[in-house]
């Protein structure tokens, strides 16, 4: 198998719904591997992780992918996207993520663990209620989304009332993530943008009518006074980015997180009697099932190479993160969920200057949520039939039932 038959089975249903055999056949071809003409496939941990801190490997930018294929503009969900450090190069990616990277700084992050902590607590209550007759609770619905869009949606600003409708719309939008073969399965993705930027819209005007402590108030307000910082079509691009980015990622950690639980009751147990640290199975469920799977960059300088194969300008670079946090050379028995692992260092987050923002408050979710669900409920159990996300970029749970009685 070569590396364009792992990408064309990496996009079949049976590849998303379990790819790590493929990445297991593709650390055979090496660290790196090319999938077709100017496509490359960055393997292992070290060729990923050389790619992802390294600037001459350049996002794919919306003006590129619109010279690749022009019929990308009529997509609303692309040129938003677009307009978002998600997909902006230097210098509009530092310009921009300047402004909000203090809103996830370490001081800020660790102010809002009485957040959390009040919030998991406020939801474990509400999965008990709903389960105290022995009935199924969807735990994908009743916790893992709504622990995360609280809490990204409090640092925002955004209305109590409003923060339970997002997770469709951040369901659909992300279909514009992932490797889409025909542009009509872009549909909900547009439909998904063009709400969320209607709203997002309104919002900014009610801030700078009534401004707030929250970071929609100011960012819209460096977006009136200084418009060279962020422009409006940044603001409402980075504000829907914010909010999807802000819960999708751990949605999928937790749920990902408390199946491989599920599997693996010694490491509950540990958990529950402290033997297994917190921060360690986290770093080992972002490892073992990353909730991010992959990612591009596109070469931008001569004389660049991917695990030894040369990448010349223009090359697509797939960074099979998911691989890379499975490689043999970088890990003992790769297959094996491990928490007692010390040293993962996953690339579940990217790395170099696209380092996801908010990595640092998922972390402290995970961290905070798992313990206080185990010691709520001593007999979790699985409650039924788990269903799986048809994706490859963002893989986790569409609904994961457990009991609680």
């Amino acid at each position: 198998m070569d590396g364009a038959s792992i990408i064309e089975q990496l996009m079949t249903g049976e590849g998303r719904a379990d790819p790590y055999p493929l990445y297991a056949r593709a650390h055979g071809l090496g660290a790196a591997a090319t999938a077709g003409p100017g496509t490359v496939l960055a393997i292992g941990h070290a060729a990923a992780s050389q790619v992802l801190r390294n600037p001459a490997f350049a996002l794919e930018d919306t003006e590129t992918l619109l010279l690749s294929d022009p019929l990308l503009a009529r997509h609303s969900s692309v040129t938003l996207l677009g307009r978002s450090i998600l997909q902006r190069n230097a210098p509009d990616h530092g310009r921009v993520r300047s402004l909000i990277a203090s809103a996830f700084n370490a001081r800020r992050v660790a102010a809002l663990r009485p957040a959390v902590v009040a919030a998991t607590g406020r939801l474990l209550e509400g999965m008990a209620e709903s389960g105290a007759d022995g009935s199924p609770v969807d735990f994908m619905d009743a916790f893992a989304f709504r622990l995360p869009v609280e809490v990204i949606c409090e640092l925002l600003g955004v209305p109590g009332p409003d923060r339970f409708r997002f997770r469709g719309l951040a369901g659909d939008l992300t279909i514009a993530l992932e490797l889409v073969q025909d542009l009509d399965e872009l549909t909900a993705a547009d439909e998904a943008a063009d709400e969320l930027s209607d709203y997002f819209t309104e919002l900014v005007a009610q801030r700078l009518a009534h401004p707030r402590d929250d970071l929609v108030s100011d960012l819209a307000r460096t977006a009136a006074d200084a418009p060279g910082r962020i422009s409006g079509a940044e603001l409402l691009a980075n504000l829907v980015l914010l909010l999807v980015a802000g819960f999708e990622t751990t949605t999928n950690l937790l749920g990902n997180g408390l199946a491989l639980l599920f599997r693996h009751p010694a490491v509950m147990d540990g958990l529950r009697t402290g033997s297994v640290a917190p921060a360690l199975l986290t770093d080992e469920v972002l490892r073992h099932d990353s909730p991010v799977q992959l990612t591009v960059r596109v070469a931008a300088a001569e004389g660049l190479a991917v695990g030894g194969v040369p990448t010349p300008p223009g090359t697509v670079v797939v960074v099979l993160l998911g691989a890379a946090n499975h490689d043999p050379a970088r890990y003992d028995r790769p297959e094996l969920f491990d928490p007692g692992r010390t040293d993962s260092q996953p690339l579940s987050f990217g790395g170099g200057p696209h380092y996801c923002l908010g990595s640092q408050l998922a972390r402290l979710e995970a961290e905070v949520a798992v313990p206080a669900l185990l010691d709520r409920f001593p007999r979790l159990a699985p409650g039924g039939v788990s269903t799986r996300r048809d994706r490859l970029v963002l893989r986790g749970y569409e609904t994961l039932p457990v009991t609680v009685r």
